[in-house]
């Protein structure tokens, strides 16, 4: 069974091979290593570029507007922050020409802590993503759905970002999730087939992770297996917890989410994300706005701590971001809470 980095790689591998993806680049993704996390190791189209990740922006839109089909990838998002500006051109490429202009680019970059990587290495990037109108966001929380939506991501004919949860990469699938026709797990670290079938996973469109009649919890990324956690020790309690990995931020599948939170009146936005203008604080403000009568509780946020950075040691990085104790405590409070 593959892990999400190498579900990535395989997707990729299928990107250039069909889907028409002619240049995959970013710091060392080239041969030999194939990046950080080797994401693009033995991939016929990856090349090294130099350290800037502005340069590495640029470059893929100057091509995606040329006609091709590029995936650039930026080492870690704590240094997408100094593209903001192209990110934002590109973001509007479309809309400013009428719909004349299309920009068939993938960035993909790791976020988020869990690596232990201090203050240059744990940000997470989705808040910001989702403030940069004309990107489509996406985020997975299993090989299979990273196999999936970046298919989907290649696809599109306008720039999409990847958004790879560090702490996630080297989690194997899941029983009953393999991608369909991956090697056998021995071969998987030593080269790359295209596999059988093509797997698109629609973006925009969320997953019911479990199911429960209590209160709703909503995440991505990381935080799904946390909150899954919890909610399955909240079903010894009798406290049933309905968790749903939302897998894209923008478009969001508020009809999924609108369906659930009107059954259990009561829901919680987990993610790593510093909680200052948060995504989820958008999420909650729709819900006032379109789901108040429906509410049985107020509903809750639970996010990074609002400070500059993630600390080294552990202690600093539990406090840092959301832990399932928290997450337990708040799902039981809700849960009780007696409108």
């Amino acid at each position: 069974m593959s892990t999400m980095v190498q579900a990535i790689r395989m997707a990729l591998h299928v990107g250039e091979s069909r889907l028409g993806v002619t240049d995959i680049f970013g710091e060392d993704v080239g041969p030999p290593l194939g990046g950080v996390f080797t994401a693009t190791q033995g991939l016929k189209t990856a090349w090294s570029t130099p350290l800037d990740e502005r340069g590495i922006v640029g470059a893929a839109m100057g091509l995606a507007l040329a006609g091709q089909r590029p995936v650039c990838e930026i080492q870690f998002c704590d240094y997408a922050f100094n593209t903001i500006d192209l990110l934002k051109l590109a973001g509007a490429m479309n809309w400013s020409s009428n719909g004349a202009w299309n920009l068939p680019m993938v960035l993909m970059t790791p976020v988020g802590s869990g690596i232990h990587g201090s203050l240059y290495h744990s940000h997470s990037f989705d808040a910001t993503a989702t403030h940069i109108p004309g990107w489509k966001i996406v985020m997975p929380s299993t090989p299979l759905d990273a196999y999936g939506l970046m298919l989907s991501a290649i696809r599109d004919p306008n720039p999409v970002m990847f958004l790879a949860p560090k702490a996630l990469l080297r989690q194997k699938s899941a029983a009953g999730e393999e991608i369909p026709g991956e090697p056998e797990e021995r071969a998987l670290a030593k080269k790359i087939d295209a596999p059988l079938g093509d797997l698109f996973i629609p973006i925009g469109e969320a997953k019911t992770v479990r199911r429960g009649r209590d209160v709703t919890c909503v995440a991505y990324g990381r935080m799904v297996a946390v909150c899954k956690k919890a909610a399955d020790e909240l079903a010894q309690e009798n406290i049933e917890v309905e968790v749903i990995d939302l897998r894209s931020l923008f478009p969001y599948d508020w009809k999924a989410l609108k369906e659930s939170i009107s059954r259990t009146n009561r829901v919680l936005f987990v993610n790593e994300d510093t909680e200052v203008t948060n995504f989820g604080e958008h999420l909650i403000r729709r819900t006032i706005d379109e789901l108040f009568y429906e509410l049985h509780a107020p509903p809750k946020l639970l996010a990074g701590a609002n400070t500059p950075g993630v600390g080294l040691a552990d202690n600093l990085e539990t406090v840092s971001v959301p832990q399932k104790a928290g997450i337990l405590r708040t799902l039981r409070d809700l849960a009780n809470h007696q409108a």
